[in-house]
């Protein structure tokens, strides 16, 4: 299993802690990129927290926060993760989602004539992830798809369907154990560390969590200023989180920085990261979800948390009733925290599971004669 940024872990935790209590399966679980680095957040230090053994590390992010960058970091990853790969001969590799890094494991499994499963293949979005996605699907053998749509457009692009499987998205499996929880407190202030006026909470609250988009990566400072200043005048206490790594984080992160220091805002509070069910506690418990982040499409629309799409980044995904899309205009966005977050309906969809994903992928990963050839199951 490999693991390459913080939201990649609460895409497979639960198929992971699913693996680990198998006693025919031994997990062997690779934390590579963003997700070893302290300014994201350091996801592999939750990753051990929860009892996961690391089998191998893999350093390959290069500062730069650019086009380039992202190439050169997917690239000395492929060289890393054969090593690794080489090292501990793995009988199935297991890849998530649309990241770069994700395409990095993709072509060193595929060269190394490992096979390959992708999960969360066959989706539609509007940017490099697309791309990314679609990529990694051509090179894996099994395909582990969050919902039928999904597995009609793996399909469509020649995969065997026999080899694609809707098992649901793993992060729903958390949102699962969250509804069932009901509104639980977590004390949360004890365990992050948060930069700005600390907020009450107990009124309600926003989160917003927004990310560079890498084909517009030049604007993400002028974007996130125009978030920065809707949230604020919105005068609402607002739980900020910080951008991922994409081309444009740099910008991301400096207009943050600058709104800061230049406005003060009062209401706002930033944080870089916290466990996946600390986060989701906070998400069901606020008024709604402002950004361009899939977790207000996915998680959000399982717990039927208002969402306010910005921009893009998201566009063409699949989504349900709770996700209402605004462009990078403060005025636009003002309106929609004022209309939409107290009309929207907050009734629970399962457009992406049922929150019984893990234990899905772990039967099949466990069960299923898996070989590198492209003939899976046929």
């Amino acid at each position: 299993m490999v693991v390459t940024a913080r939201p990649s872990y609460s895409r497979v935790k639960t198929a992971m802690k699913a693996l680990q209590e198998r006693e025919d399966v031994e997990l062997q679980v690779v934390v590579a990129a963003s997700a070893l680095l302290e300014r994201y957040g350091s996801a592999v230090d939750i990753i051990r927290a929860d009892g996961f053994p690391i089998a191998a590390t893999v350093l390959n992010v290069l500062e730069g926060e650019d086009p380039r960058s992202m190439a050169k970091t997917t690239g000395l990853g492929v060289i890393e993760m054969a090593t690794v790969l080489d090292a501990i001969r793995p009988e199935v590799v297991v890849s998530i989602a649309d990241r770069f890094e994700t395409m990095a494991t993709a072509v060193a499994a595929s060269y190394m004539n490992l096979p390959l499963c992708h999960i969360q293949g066959g989706e539609v979005t509007g940017s490099i992830d697309e791309k990314v996605r679609h990529a990694v699907t051509k090179l894996a053998d099994l395909h582990l798809v969050s919902h039928d749509r999904a597995r009609e457009r793996v399909v469509r692009m020649g995969e065997n369907p026999q080899s694609v499987y809707v098992t649901g998205c793993p992060s729903i499996d958390l949102a699962a154990e969250v509804l069932a929880e009901g509104h639980k407190a977590r004390n949360f202030r004890h365990r992050y560390r948060g930069v700005g006026t600390e907020q009450e909470l107990d009124n309600g609250y926003l989160i917003v969590l927004q990310h560079p988009v890498t084909n517009e990566y030049e604007a993400s400072f002028q974007q996130v200023t125009e978030t920065l200043h809707a949230v604020r005048d919105f005068g609402v206490p607002a739980l900020w989180f910080w951008p991922n790594v994409d081309a444009g984080s740099d910008g991301t992160s400096k207009g943050i920085r600058v709104f800061r220091e230049n406005e003060a805002p009062s209401n706002i509070q930033f944080y870089k990261n916290m466990e996946p069910e600390d986060f989701l506690h906070l998400l069901r418990n606020s008024i709604g979800i402002l950004g361009n982040s899939s977790v207000a499409i996915r998680e959000g629309s399982f717990l039927g948390v208002p969402a306010i799409d910005v921009g893009s980044r998201q566009s063409g995904r699949d989504r349900g009733s709770n996700v209402r899309s605004v462009g990078y205009d403060r005025t636009a966005i003002s309106q929609a925290l004022r209309e939409w977050l107290p009309s929207c309906p907050r009734s629970p969809d399962f457009l992406y599971g049922d929150g019984k994903a893990g234990p899905r992928i772990a039967e099949l990963l466990a069960t299923l004669p898996l070989r590198s050839e492209k003939c899976l199951a046929y």
